[in-house]
């Protein structure tokens, strides 16, 4: 199935299906308990053509993430105000997705007693494993970290995903908590389904089949018109994504090429904070 229809049918379970529950912003929601849908990446790159979804904003967070980041002063904010609302006046988010990624903190106690920190990165742990070990069935990454939950700006919404392999392919599995239908969810299915490409080339597999698990499912009440407006388009062929031949962690923005990318007009959703 298509992308966008994918999706769509996502939108339309949750105007049919949802109920209207508060929520931590004050805007109010339809909502949904457990939900899911599959991306094929064979099938083309899953940035939605029902709507425009800005790739580079996409891909700048992703990469930043990648970093380790958690300053939006650190090559991200002049380029996409995605995490503005949240960083503090001098851009601190706390200890987020990318620092538990790539700095996870590993705590051991010497002989006498002393503790230190040594950090895990995660990502390149799971690539390891995919690369000597690709039958485990422990090809996981957490941002869920217990301990550092009330030192972060926003806890992860997007908190755990899991790698498969089979025939050659590479599959991946995420967990949202929490899901925004109409603003976050097409950049999650983008920015996941771009990781798994650099890791497949990294692994020399081919990209597969991204599973988007979603917790609370939700629609904010001042998006309802927007989407409304989205299900009555058409969608357009997927893009394609490229990459250049290069070694997982050396691979910057220029290195990513989107091709084919036809979609239609903006449609403008106000972040709920």
């Amino acid at each position: 199935m298509h992308a966008d229809e994918q999706y769509l049918s996502l939108v339309r379970e949750v105007l049919e299906h949802g109920e209207k529950k508060e929520d931590r912003t004050g805007v109010g929601t339809i909502s949904i308990f457990g939900a899911q849908r599959k991306y094929d990446l064979r099938k083309g790159f899953p940035l939605l053509t029902t709507k425009k979804v800005l790739f580079t904003g996409v891909l700048r967070e992703l990469l930043w993430f990648l970093k380790g980041s958690t300053n939006i002063n650190d090559g991200l904010t002049e380029y996409s105000p995605i995490w503005d609302a949240w960083a503090s006046p001098e851009g601190e988010l706390g200890p987020i997705y990318g620092y538990q990624w790539i700095k996870w903190p590993k705590f051991t106690q010497d002989t006498d007693g002393n503790f230190s920190s040594t950090p895990i990165n995660q990502i390149k742990n799971v690539i390891d494993q995919i690369k000597t070990n690709p039958n485990s069935r422990r090809l996981i990454v957490s941002a869920w970290n217990v301990a550092d939950i009330d030192q972060m700006a926003l806890p992860p919404c997007h908190l755990l995903f899991q790698f498969y392999v089979v025939n050659g392919r590479l599959d991946c599995q995420l967990y949202q908590r929490s899901a925004d239908v109409a603003l976050g969810v097409p950049f999650n299915i983008a920015s996941y389904a771009l990781l798994m490409i650099m890791i497949a080339q990294e692994c020399n597999l081919e990209p597969g089949i991204f599973t988007h698990t979603t917790g609370d499912t939700h629609i904010y009440l001042n998006h309802l018109e927007g989407l409304k407006l989205q299900l009555e388009r058409q969608a357009f062929e997927s893009p394609k994504m490229t990459l250049a031949k290069k070694p997982f962690w050396d691979l910057k923005f220029e290195d990513f090429e989107l091709s084919g990318y036809e979609h239609h007009p903006f449609i403008k959703f106000e972040v709920a904070v």
